[in-house]
């Protein structure tokens, strides 16, 4: 949107509050003339708004518009979503229904996503946030330039064949080169191979505990104690093998190592 759109709707607020003030203010006099006190404070204000400039109101709009997309952005653009459902089964695979909370989980899947992002977010800090709210590029620019790292970052974790798969849904020609797949087919590309590997690591997570699981139920079965659960007696054996074999620090690990930055 160009610059002067922006200044006649700034202008044109400032006229509808100039007018909105003028028609309290007669509503009041013809009210047996009792003065308005909102008449010059709503003058001043469509005066400031009128000087507002017009570059430093773009630019808000549309830093406040990222923040509420943000939420959104970390789910589908960064490791998050492999770091919760590796997290998640992990849970599932010891038998634990509420520990460690959700809370727990999603706060260290948060801060392993901005680690791991990192060098990212700071080449997109550099490149385009930083000249954009200098008033050095426009929004068009700020948004490519904004999207060009995150776009390598996805591309380097994805799976050609679900880049694949996404561009035959999509029914989009194939392109040149990488730089031609719309960022649309790139990120639900990244999600798709985001949750094969993070189903692929909650697979060799849940073998070892499946097999303490057999054991103890054969166990119990040779031992005709078929009436307790098998569940409590290997939970204090799951987390023991989890505990001995330092296994929060061998699966961060494990995950991070499979991203190339």
């Amino acid at each position: 949107m160009s610059s002067s759109v922006w200044r006649w709707g700034a202008a044109l607020l400032g006229l509808s509050l100039v007018v909105f003030a003028g028609v309290a203010g007669g509503a009041a006099w013809a009210q047996d003339a009792v003065a308005d006190p909102l008449g010059p404070e709503a003058e001043a204000l469509a005066e400031e708004v009128r000087q507002m400039p017009v570059a430093t109101s773009v630019r808000l709009v549309v830093l406040l518009t990222a923040l509420t997309l943000t939420p959104a952005l970390l789910l589908v653009m960064t490791p998050f979503t492999r770091f919760i459902i590796v997290f998640s089964m992990l849970r599932q695979a010891v038998g634990l229904q509420q520990s460690p909370p959700n809370q727990v989980l999603v706060g260290l899947s948060l801060a392993l996503s901005l680690l791991i992002m990192g060098p990212t977010l700071e080449t997109v800090k550099s490149t385009a946030v930083d000249p954009y709210l200098a008033g050095e590029i426009e929004t068009g620019d700020f948004i490519d330039k904004g999207l060009g790292p995150m776009r390598s970052f996805m591309l380097a974790n994805t799976r050609r064949a679900d880049l694949a798969t996404v561009m035959e849904i999509g029914q989009i020609p194939r392109p040149d080169s990488l730089d031609g797949v719309p960022t649309g087919a790139v990120i639900s590309a990244f999600v798709l191979s985001e949750l094969k590997t993070a189903f692929i690591i909650g697979v060799k997570i849940y073998l070892p505990f499946l097999v303490v699981d057999i054991i103890v139920a054969n166990v119990l079965l040779a031992m005709g104690m078929m009436v307790l659960p098998p569940v409590i007696i290997s939970l204090p054996f799951k987390l023991l093998l989890f505990v001995l074999m330092d296994g929060w620090n061998l699966l961060v690990r494990s995950v991070a190592a499979g991203f190339a930055l």
